[in-house]
């Protein structure tokens, strides 16, 4: 099946897993799907026994519900962590699911977070998040309106740069295939406008005290949605613990733009 055929049939599925050891859990990020990771699978499954969920209110994860909108992501992810009979698991998660896998540590759950330009740490006062939330409002009706060329465009080398600019640095070794699935799940995700006005409303509250698990934060100095350092300002403060990691001349995901040195900074601290 031709491409453009593939992203019109798109199918997404509630998650992923696959190898053993001891329990790792992955988090993507806002408007993405549990195969941001699938660069990254192999290596991790070598060691571990991997759970990527996809989100709720995202394409192929379950609906958002009708109770408080603050838990409904966190409730999510426990209620798969307690499916998978896990009942702490390392974590690792990029974007607003590192945001998560910091959310987790609060709660207990997490043997340890590997967060990967995690949402929500600009300092009071920046109000330059808005900014990138009203990127995402913008992106979604983009790409649902090229959707229809988008076999065409990811037929080009130019096109597939393109597609992944805003994740990574380095495109050429991303399957087509997974960008295709990338760029229809912002169209399939249905959760997007309410997720970013509860943003916008209530922000990313976290008590970085009961954050008490080895925590490794990575960035890439090329982050286009989260731009390195500015956005990391209040997580430097709040976790002067933390082993701080910055790749140079990378992305926002490090798993699709760095998947080996990507899955080697996660394995560094869930399976040293």
């Amino acid at each position: 099946m031709e491409l453009g055929a593939r992203l019109r049939n798109a199918r997404f599925t509630a998650g992923h897993r696959g190898g053993s050891g001891e329990p790792l859990l992955l988090l993507h990020g806002f408007t993405d799907t549990w195969r941001t990771w699938e660069l990254v699978l192999p290596a991790l499954e070598r060691r571990h026994d991997v759970l990527a969920p996809t989100l709720a209110g995202h394409a192929g994860g379950p609906p958002l519900g009708d109770g408080p909108l603050g838990d409904a992501l966190l409730d999510g992810v426990e209620r798969a962590l307690d499916e998978a009979g896990f009942a702490t698991a390392h974590v690792a998660g990029n974007s607003l699911g590192g945001y998560l896998a910091l959310k987790l540590a609060e709660r207990g759950r997490a043997r340890s977070v590997v967060a990967l330009a995690p949402a929500g740490g600009w300092a009071p006062g920046d109000e330059s998040y808005r900014a990138t939330l009203d990127h995402f409002d913008t992106m979604q009706p983009q790409l649902e309106r090229l959707a229809p060329y988008a076999g065409a465009i990811l037929a080009t080398p130019d096109g597939r740069r393109r597609a992944a600019e805003l994740m990574a640095e380095r495109w050429e070794h991303i399957p087509p295939e997974l960008l295709a699935h990338i760029w229809h799940g912002v169209v399939a995700c249905r959760g997007m406008r309410v997720l970013n006005e509860h943003a916008r409303r209530n922000g990313w509250p976290l008590d970085p005290e009961r954050v008490t698990c080895p925590l490794r934060i990575v960035w890439g100095t090329a982050d286009r949605i989260l731009e390195w350092p500015r956005a990391a300002e209040r997580w430097r403060d709040a976790f002067p613990q933390a082993d701080w990691v910055e790749l140079d001349g990378v992305g926002h995901g490090p798993q699709l733009d760095l998947p080996l040195e990507a899955a080697e900074l996660i394995l560094g601290l869930s399976a040293p």
